[in-house]
């Protein structure tokens, strides 16, 4: 039976774990590393690691934070930041990385996403679309380099682009709502949900188990990704890594399957 993936987000810069609210104002939460052991012990289902400086400063990938993150992680690991070419794709793949997420390269080359998906096959290429939604307006625009960069592309209509061009799977991370803990926005995924078949994850909001468990009766498989979430506790947002037990991640499952 399929299931829906519950995915912790941690983004990387400078080699330290952050957390942002609205792509700005990041906080420092701690060792990368260590994230990833704590996860390990919970059974997280994957994990997602963005290294969010890396396209922004147009430098490689950290390779070897890469291979230490993957050389630690027990679960499927997805990793973003920098990738521009076949060759760096590879070359973290074979560092043991199961997915390689690409967000501001194929917005100046969707091509790029074919190139890679048959070199590692499809289901290796996840496209995170950043996205805000305009002012005085209910439709959106993809944004690129933390946010600061509107593209003008309407995401709904790159996603059915990137699903031609053979992408395995679609993040819709929203801006508007990352780090704020109030919920997911559920617009946008709802329509691009209907305009194209490959996985989804939904990013940005998740403050909650109910955040969680609304995305997934929604949509049903799909992803629900989450950073505050997970690492934050409290009012003063301590911080405090943690994850749904497995008696919660399957009372969420029940809940969609009871659908």
């Amino acid at each position: 039976m399929l299931r829906a993936r519950i995915i912790p987000c941690l983004l990387v810069r400078n080699g330290g774990l952050v957390k942002t609210r609205n792509f700005s104002n990041d906080k420092y939460v701690g060792d990368p590393i260590n994230a990833v052991r704590i996860f390990n012990e919970k059974e997280a289902d994957e994990l997602i690691v963005l290294d969010i400086d890396a396209s922004t400063q147009r430098r490689e990938p950290d390779y070897k934070m890469i291979e230490n993150l993957a050389a630690e992680c027990r679960m499927p690991l997805c990793y973003g930041g920098g990738i521009k070419s076949i060759q760096q794709a590879k070359r973290i793949m074979g560092l043991g990385v199961e997915k390689v997420a690409l967000s501001s390269a194929i917005l100046a080359r969707p091509a790029l996403v074919s190139e890679i998906a048959e070199q590692v096959g499809s289901q290796s290429v996840v496209a995170v679309l950043d996205v805000k939604r305009r002012a005085f307006g209910s439709s959106y625009h993809v944004y690129i380099h933390n946010g600061k960069e509107d593209t003008g592309m309407c995401p709904i209509e790159f996603a059915g682009q990137l699903e031609s061009l053979g992408v395995g799977e679609i993040v819709i991370n929203s801006i508007d709502n990352d780090g704020c803990m109030s919920g997911y926005d559920l617009g946008l995924p709802e329509s691009i949900r209907k305009a194209v078949h490959v996985p989804m994850t939904v990013m940005g909001g998740a403050g909650s188990l109910k955040d969680l468990e609304k995305a997934i009766e929604m949509f049903g498989v799909v992803g629900v990704a989450a950073g505050s979430m997970f690492v934050f506790k409290g009012t003063y947002r301590a911080v405090l890594i943690s994850y749904p037990s497995r008696s919660e991640r399957d009372a969420l499952q029940r809940k969609h399957h009871a659908r």
